[in-house]
């Protein structure tokens, strides 16, 4: 990661009653775009299932959860003074916007209000307001499910446990747990 931009996790303990866990990806995000929206005020910034940060279409910051037991820790890179090359995607960064040190303290006040939400409320609550920050229903994807698998489609929007439904040339939905999302 570039000098100058975030690397930060916090580890969530599941209590009893939470709503399904792997929406807390959608909690991070949420929290994320937030975050970035204060920091960097009026940019054109965009949620893409399931764990990515867009601004301008291109790869701002990206969301990484990983359980053990009862406890998810989440990871978010965000790239705040330098936007590294990777092939084959573009890449922004929000240079001069906002220092690391002083996004860190957003992102986690931001993060700490939609993971009270997600446990006062429901999943599907915390997908639709994920669906108003993310690529409208309707567009057009590509789903690369694993090295050889691709499934592509119309967004249809996002099942109560985060899932990505999928409208495929048919007609049919499928609904979509894992993979990456290009738009």
């Amino acid at each position: 990661m570039a000098e100058g931009n975030f690397a930060g996790s916090t580890l969530v303990a599941l209590r009893p009653g939470d709503p399904a866990p792997q929406t807390l990806s959608l909690v991070a995000g949420l929290a994320l775009i937030e975050a970035a929206d204060i920091a960097a005020p009026g940019r054109s910034l965009m949620l893409k299932w399931p764990n990515d940060l867009l601004l301008d279409e291109a790869k701002l910051a990206g969301i990484l959860l990983e359980r053990s037991g009862e406890r998810i820790a989440v990871g978010i890179g965000v790239n705040l003074a330098a936007a590294p090359a990777i092939e084959g995607r573009p890449t922004a960064s929000l240079e001069g916007a906002i220092a690391p040190q002083a996004f860190a303290p957003l992102l986690a006040a931001s993060f700490a209000r939609w993971l009270e939400r997600w446990r006062a409320g429901s999943a599907e609550e915390i997908a639709d307001a994920w669906m108003e920050r993310a690529h409208p229903p309707g567009t057009a994807l590509t789903v690369h499910i694993d090295a050889s698998t691709t499934a592509k489609g119309r967004f249809e929007g996002l099942g109560a446990d985060g899932a990505l439904l999928l409208r495929t040339a048919h007609g049919l939905i499928e609904t979509i747990r894992a993979g990456d999302v290009e738009l």
